[in-house]
């Protein structure tokens, strides 16, 4: 499983023309599902991505967590995290999980953020979608389950 996690002032994403989320501060998320990923995976990764401590505190040092800045979450499903392009031009998606596992994973995600009392707002698994954000800082964190929980793919 791969989380890239934006810091974001604000970001958006329409579908069809029609906005199917919006956030103010908080995390723009695109996640990236492998066959491998269960549940524990998820869990695991969840946790590591609500407890990024990367918001500035008084001291204008990241110190911060999401739940300390009162911020909000958009979660985009993403295969194209799971690009090779390491032969050629065209980049292959072999690795990306198959549609419907991965948007189980996706929807497990978005729930267990939700449940965890977090604002989530989400973009539609599988459409094109236009999505805006401004990134604060920037501030960009790439997570990957193979380096955050590497025991729970060794059981695999």
């Amino acid at each position: 499983m791969r989380f890239l996690v934006q810091r974001v002032s604000h970001a958006s994403v329409t579908v069809e023309g029609q906005e199917t989320g919006r956030i103010g501060q908080g995390f723009f998320v695109l996640i990236g599902v492998e066959d491998a990923d269960n549940q524990a995976v998820a869990d695991k990764m969840i946790s590591k991505l609500l407890g990024l401590r990367i918001f500035e505190d008084a001291d204008g040092k990241s110190n911060l967590a999401l739940s300390d800045v009162g911020g909000e979450l958009l979660l985009i499903s993403q295969f194209t995290l799971y690009a090779d392009a390491r032969h050629g031009n065209r980049p292959s998606y072999i690795q990306a999980g198959k549609p419907e596992f991965a948007n189980e994973m996706y929807e497990y995600i978005v729930d267990s953020c939700r449940n965890k009392g977090y604002v989530t707002e989400t973009g539609v698994f599988g459409a094109e979608m236009k999505c805006q954000l401004l990134n604060d800082g920037p501030f960009t964190i790439w997570l990957d389950s193979h380096e955050i929980c590497p025991k729970l793919h060794e059981n695999l």
